[in-house]
């Protein structure tokens, strides 16, 4: 079993940024993809980011060029910059594990961290 916990999310005003951490820990495999997902009041979770283990990364078109995803390996943790922040991006923000166990596919969540941006 995977747990995922989340931090960082709060209430900050238009053009403000935030950070957020998912601190993995349990049955985490060499090679995975770690990222966020989030949903906003009435609407379906939507991607966010993503980064592997290597590295590579994938970002929603909404998000590109203001947040920036990473990670530390060593810790098992991804991080989630996200700046110039807009009303728009309020939501629940997940973080997601998602690994192959040598049976299947599985994907792991976080309790969710609520981000709130307003004036």
């Amino acid at each position: 079993q995977v747990q995922l916990v989340e931090s960082g999310g709060g209430l900050v005003q238009p053009g403000g940024s935030l950070r957020l951490s998912c601190a993995a820990s349990g049955s985490i495999f060499s090679f995975n993809t770690m990222g966020w997902f989030r949903q906003a009041p009435g609407k379906q979770r939507e991607l966010v980011a993503t980064t592997t283990t290597t590295g590579s990364t994938n970002y929603a078109d909404s998000v590109k060029g203001r947040f920036t995803i990473s990670r530390d390996n060593a810790k098992n943790t991804a991080y989630l910059q996200m700046n110039s922040l807009k009303p728009e991006d309020t939501a629940v923000y997940y973080c997601h594990l998602e690994q192959y166990d040598g049976l299947g596919l599985r994907t792991y969540w976080g309790q969710g961290t609520q981000v709130t941006v307003s004036s």
